[in-house]
């Protein structure tokens, strides 16, 4: 059959404000795209030295410089040897600007405050992966659970199925993490057993961190798709479709929920950096021995070079991941092609 969604373009019917389909326009867009992706890597480099220098200047602003705190007992020699052993002794731009970042990316020698015999490259080596798949399975629960609540509620709009979803999607908005994390070590981790309640190992105890860090973002995904594709189902597009007796199931995901994904798109990326950054508190409730442990760990104990470390690898990881969101716009939607990339 042919796709109704391709023959509406290109008789000219306009979807999201976008204009006619123009099959030029969209390979010139490509080229675009690819021009639009090597500036914005072509930034990155500026974006990570400003994330780093604000984090600097905060880091600045506390008392203390994280020796003091691990130090307190050790004889003033010991003391003055474990100072010029993290660059205590150079002045704080050279510490900061060039020694630190260069033992740490470099060299990969860079000491932690809070680890005697670990530097800050072996503590993101050993917990980063365990981060990011808490993350990634947070993300993709997230995203599939709520795009399939918010495609059930606008094809049931006004029903029971549809206010149900709308009122959790409310009460998942407004429970913080750490409550739902809490929640669930206590129903499905001490009440079912139906999980791990904690601790890293096994592929079962990313489960419950992952749901927890998930919920969030699904609930407002759900409200999300389903606003979209009340928008869609209302399109002329969908009437043909429908009165050309395509099945409901291809009315949905094939025609409807196409344009309707692109505002979630958009979403994703602010998405990530929730999950990614609620992770913080998550981690602490489940013992998962990730990120999150060491950025708060870090930061009890003024570590100044595992805070650092941390900030530049969250920073990176969520460049990125909007760059992808928005070359993923151009996959996703050709018309975003043929408009030009994103401003």
């Amino acid at each position: 059959m042919v796709d109704l969604f391709v023959v509406a373009r290109r008789a000219g019917v306009h979807f999201f404000g976008a204009g006619p389909y123009n099959p030029a326009a969209a390979a010139e867009g490509t080229g675009t795209m690819l021009a639009f992706a090597l500036r914005r890597l072509a930034l990155f480099p500026l974006l990570l030295f400003c994330v780093y220098a604000l984090a600097v200047l905060l880091i600045m602003a506390a008392p203390g410089d994280g020796l003091e705190s691990a130090a307190r007992d050790l004889p003033p020699e010991v003391l003055a040897q474990k100072r010029i052993a993290f660059n205590y002794d150079q002045h704080w731009a050279v510490r900061y600007f060039w020694t630190w970042p260069k033992r740490l990316v470099w060299d990969g020698d860079l000491p932690a405050h809070q680890y005697e015999d670990w530097t800050v490259v072996e503590i993101l080596r050993a917990a980063l992966p365990v981060s990011l798949q808490v993350g990634v399975l947070g993300l993709g629960l997230a995203i599939a659970l709520g795009v399939s609540v918010g495609v059930v509620a606008a094809a049931n709009r006004n029903r029971l199925v549809d206010h149900l979803a709308v009122g959790l999607g409310v009460i998942g908005i407004s429970l913080p993490t750490f409550v739902i994390g809490a929640g669930l070590l206590l129903i499905v981790g001490l009440w079912l057993r139906a999980a791990p309640v904690g601790g890293w190992g096994q592929a079962s105890q990313a489960l419950l961190p992952a749901i927890a860090l998930a919920l969030p973002s699904a609930a407002f995904i759900a409200r999300l798709t389903r606003s979209s594709m009340l928008d869609a189902l209302a399109e002329d597009y969908v009437r043909t479709a429908r009165a050309k007796g395509v099945a409901s199931w291809r009315v949905l995901f094939e025609h409807a929920l196409r344009n309707a994904f692109v505002p979630v798109l958009g979403y994703l990326g602010p998405t990530a950096a929730s999950i990614f950054t609620g992770s913080f508190v998550v981690e602490r409730v489940f013992a998962v021995p990730g990120m999150g442990t060491h950025v708060v760990e870090s930061i009890n104990n003024r570590d100044q070079s595992l805070i650092l470390a941390t900030v530049l690898v969250y920073a990176t990881f969520l460049a990125v991941m909007n760059l992808l969101v928005d070359l993923l716009y151009a996959a996703v939607d050709p018309r975003i092609r043929a408009v030009g990339a994103p401003r």
